[in-house]
């Protein structure tokens, strides 16, 4: 196990999404508060940015509230976000930079409440020189509402159509320019990706994984790293 914990990817990993899922299923077996599952979530989420840092993964993208999660009730929503304000407050970024990670917070940063916008920039600008790995958090997040924003940007900038191509609409996304996820990971056994990365994920490679994300564990991670390694990725040729 010591060598599948610590091997190589055979294949160049530049990108990996996490859909966070099962963090509520997680608490309610074991009869706990489900915000208990949010917190337990946050942490893995914490471990798992080193985990792919140390792996030489150069992105992690991960799903942490949806832009369809608004609507949950607004207790759990003033939960979810105090997460936040702690994933993003000095003591945590401060972490974050000893592992030379560069934070990115993707979505529609205009719905978080002002605090959380202040303290989203005040972290990408603290970790914007550190080259390990971009640590992409998905913060009213959808795939969907990405694409509608790129295409506004272009418009914006009074692009003709005849010059519109993927790679431009690539740049404008929110994970702006950076290269497709190699890899999707979701936990809970769901399997679909609930706009997730829609435009980016055209051609990753899929992981379904039966573990609520609370469980989720860096030898799991490994495990998708060695079964990525024996697909054969063939973008339609």
């Amino acid at each position: 196990m010591q060598i599948l914990r610590f091997m190589t990817s055979k294949q160049q990993i530049k990108h990996i999404g996490i859909i966070l899922d099962g963090n509520r299923r997680w608490a309610k077996k074991r009869g706990l508060p489900t915000l208990l599952g949010h917190k337990r979530g946050y942490e893995i989420m914490n471990k798992a940015a080193k985990w792919c840092a140390r792996r030489g993964v150069g992105i992690l993208t991960v799903y942490a509230f949806s832009s369809e999660n608004w609507n949950r009730s607004e207790q759990e929503v003033n939960y979810l976000m105090d997460l936040f304000r702690q994933a993003l407050g000095e003591k945590n970024i401060e972490k974050i930079n000893q592992e030379s990670i560069r934070i990115k917070i993707i979505g529609q940063i205009k719905r978080l409440p002002k605090d959380i916008q202040q303290l989203a920039a005040e972290a990408e600008r603290k970790t914007k020189n550190n080259k390990r790995m971009i640590f992409n958090i998905g913060i009213s997040y959808g795939g969907r509402p990405d694409i509608v924003e790129a295409v506004k940007k272009i418009i914006n900038k009074k692009i003709p159509a005849k010059k519109i191509t993927e790679d431009l609409i690539n740049k404008n996304l929110w994970t702006q320019g950076q290269p497709d996820p190699d890899i999707i990971i979701r936990t809970s056994g769901e399997q679909r990706l609930s706009n997730f990365l829609t435009w980016q994920s055209a051609y990753s490679e899929l992981f379904f994984i039966k573990k609520n994300w609370p469980e989720f564990t860096e030898q799991d991670l490994d495990e998708v790293i060695s079964e990525y390694n024996q697909r054969g990725r063939r973008f339609g040729q």
